[in-house]
């Protein structure tokens, strides 16, 4: 699917290691992803997974990146959307990231790593609710104030949920946080092809450069947001190599009000 809207109601949008380029709209959310795989195979990779459920009410929005090789590759991506399959309509993300902490550490042979982010959206009050297992933290554009941050556990914008266990998910490293987003806020996922290109001098971009360049961009639309990042991820590295698949998710809150099937 290129240059496509896929619009979600009680479905699930899936990709793995394909090359993709296209806008997903959510209840109120609209988004663009973007994967660039180094080389096209059946499975693993970087890995989208977008799901609405909950009469229209909840969102999941996934990014996993499995490295390694051969069949236990897919293995694990497959795991991976297996667990998300089964929390489609589920608000709280702590039994979620218990099973995705299984489904890494099962038939793990082959498997040189396996990182997600998770994202439940609740579109009736604005809340998202973030985890995170390895993966790099995601990017946060606050359309008030105007500000970029990193979306991470320890934010001062966390908010608290009524009967919803935030904080350290128990048997687990992960953990659950809640932000409020506004209208015309932006949240950016991305694998760690984009943080681990290096400079001329070898340096590496990591997530603060890469925080760097996205408060240098417009806050456009996601399509034009996760294209300008693009360029500046392609600028700072060169001429150099591209050494892993690369893959953004650019999301934006859109108005309240924003109908959806």
């Amino acid at each position: 699917m290129n240059e496509a809207v896929s619009r979600l109601a009680c479905f699930e949008l899936w990709g793995g290691n394909t090359k993709t380029n296209h806008e997903v709209e959510l209840p109120g959310l609209v988004g663009w992803v973007h994967s660039d795989p180094l080389e096209l195979a059946a499975g693993g990779g970087d890995v989208h997974y977008f799901s609405v459920c909950s009469h229209g009410r909840i969102s999941r929005i996934a990014l996993a990146d499995v490295a390694g090789h051969g069949g236990s590759v897919s293995g694990v991506a497959e795991r991976l959307r297996g667990v998300l399959e089964r929390h489609t309509d589920s608000w709280d993300q702590s039994v979620l990231m218990r099973e995705l902490n299984d489904a890494f550490l099962e038939g793990a042979v082959g498997v040189q790593y396996a990182t997600a982010a998770v994202l439940g959206f609740y579109v009736e009050t604005s809340e998202l609710l973030f985890s995170n297992a390895g993966h790099p933290p995601s990017l946060w554009y606050r359309a008030e104030p105007q500000t970029w941050h990193l979306l991470q556990d320890c934010t001062p914008y966390a908010v608290e949920i009524e009967g919803l266990p935030l904080g350290i998910i128990p048997g687990t490293s992960y953990s659950q946080t809640a932000v409020r987003l506004g209208v015309g806020d932006l949240v950016i996922l991305y694998t760690d092809g984009l943080t681990e290109v290096m400079d001329a001098a070898g340096n590496q971009l990591g997530s603060q450069g890469l925080l760097e360049i996205a408060r240098r961009l417009p806050a456009g639309s996601p399509g034009e947001t996760a294209q300008a990042l693009l360029a500046g991820v392609q600028a700072f590295g060169g001429r150099g190599p591209r050494r892993d698949d690369a893959t953004v998710v650019v999301l934006r809150r859109v108005s309240e009000q924003t109908p959806f099937p």
